[in-house]
């Protein structure tokens, strides 16, 4: 099963943008997503379309079962 971080912000524009992580580690918890995430707005390391990201907003793990059909 394929598994992604996706971390939610919302930039001073006031538009919703995530950011996707392939393979988060099994036990991360939301309190190590959102120290991660703080740090990224903290230190303004993105721009979308001209806007800073300015809070978070949410982050969670999205899970993907690939079946061949045969």
């Amino acid at each position: 099963m394929a598994k992604t971080l996706e971390m939610v912000f919302r930039t001073s524009a006031g538009n919703e943008t995530t950011i996707s992580v392939a393979d988060p580690k099994d036990d991360l918890t939301l309190a190590q997503a959102k120290i991660v995430m703080e740090d990224i707005v903290a230190k303004n390391i993105f721009e979308i379309k001209g806007s800073g990201l300015a809070e978070v907003v949410e982050a969670r793990i999205r899970s993907l079962d690939t079946v061949a059909l045969v």
